[in-house]
């Protein structure tokens, strides 16, 4: 029975769950717009926020806890050394989904997770400037 378990299973087993969830947080936070399913978005949308929660710390121990997460060196730094000062006045919601289109294969209903505040290219929701998540290329 799954009576009071949290989180979504997205038919994958846990080693294979917390790959894809590390791979989504990096993805999001190193072109800070990514698109995925809703499922898998909301799911991610509450890791990233904690991760970004971690780079507004600022510690070491933060930055160790983060490279647990991100599996690239240089998104950790764009971590702590960008995101972290334009979230520093945020108390959280950095993110937010956009539904955008109906994946014609399967009918999925596909989102853009985003930063809330975006660095350089504005707000433009086209699709050309959607980086594909790493389970969807």
């Amino acid at each position: 029975m799954r009576h009071r378990k949290t989180g979504r299973q997205l038919g994958r087993n846990t080693k294979h769950r917390r790959a894809l969830f590390c791979n989504l947080v990096t993805a999001l936070l190193e072109h800070e717009r990514i698109e995925t399913t809703e499922a898998k978005a909301k799911e991610v949308r509450g890791i990233a926020e904690k991760v970004i929660t971690l780079g507004k710390e600022g510690t070491l121990h933060a930055r160790r806890r983060a490279l647990t997460m991100l599996k690239k060196k240089d998104v950790v730094a764009k971590l702590f050394r960008d995101l972290a000062g334009r979230f520093s006045a945020r108390q959280g919601g950095y993110t937010r989904i956009i539904h955008t289109r109906t994946r014609p294969g399967d009918a999925a209903q596909l989102v853009a997770l985003e930063l809330v505040e975006r660095g350089g290219e504005g707000t433009s929701t086209s699709p050309s400037s959607i980086a594909p998540s790493p389970s969807e290329a």
